[in-house]
């Protein structure tokens, strides 16, 4: 099985060897073939991603059996291109018709959205202690995306580098327990 995942740049792309190591504690000899297709910044919208979805599932040679996109909420558009999540879900679905192996996803605002959770472990990284912008990942305000409290984070932060997706976004995940309430299971007593 093969399925193919759109995803939008860096972040995205160190997640998936985390992704990877998850599932396959769960999917023992049935791990599927994840590929990865990442583009440059965004998910293609519209008739483009259409096109994109129906030509892996349809490809003659490595065809996909089903295709995920990963989009984020927040993609920097003016006028935004969503509202929320479930309206990025939405209109993907919209875009690429009535495809039952099309499976849009979507972050709130951003993919580090997914990584509030671990602010405490993003703490320990930067060097800093500065409370976390809030307890909802999915509910951080818009004109302020996760992704730029995380920056923020390690600019203020003491061991003197700033974030870097690829590099810090697979420590949050990688070899951590994952659970509901991570920041608290930590037993991390920095600024929530």
């Amino acid at each position: 099985m093969r399925i193919a995942i759109l995803i939008e740049g860096k972040t995205e792309r160190a997640f998936l060897d985390a992704l990877r190591s998850f599932l396959q504690t769960r999917l023992e000899g049935k791990m599927p073939k994840l590929d990865p297709l990442p583009y440059d910044g965004r998910v293609p919208k519209g008739d483009f991603l259409r096109k994109d979805v129906l030509r892996l599932l349809n490809a003659p040679s490595a065809k996909a059996n089903a295709v995920i996109a990963l989009t984020d909420v927040y993609t920097g558009s003016q006028p935004p291109d969503f509202a929320d999540a479930a309206d990025a879900k939405k209109k993907m679905k919209e875009w690429v018709g009535n495809e039952k192996r099309f499976h849009p996803h979507a972050a709130q605002y951003d993919f580090e959205a997914w990584l509030l959770p671990y602010w405490g472990y993003l703490q320990e990284l930067a060097g800093h202690d500065v409370s976390c912008p809030g307890l909802d990942p999915e509910k951080v305000d818009n004109s302020n995306p996760p992704s730029k409290h995380i920056q923020d984070l390690f600019r203020r932060g003491s061991k003197g580098r700033s974030y870097v997706k690829a590099r810090d976004m697979p420590a949050g995940y990688c070899g951590r327990t994952v659970s509901l309430y991570p920041y608290q299971s930590a037993g991390n007593s920095g600024n929530w």
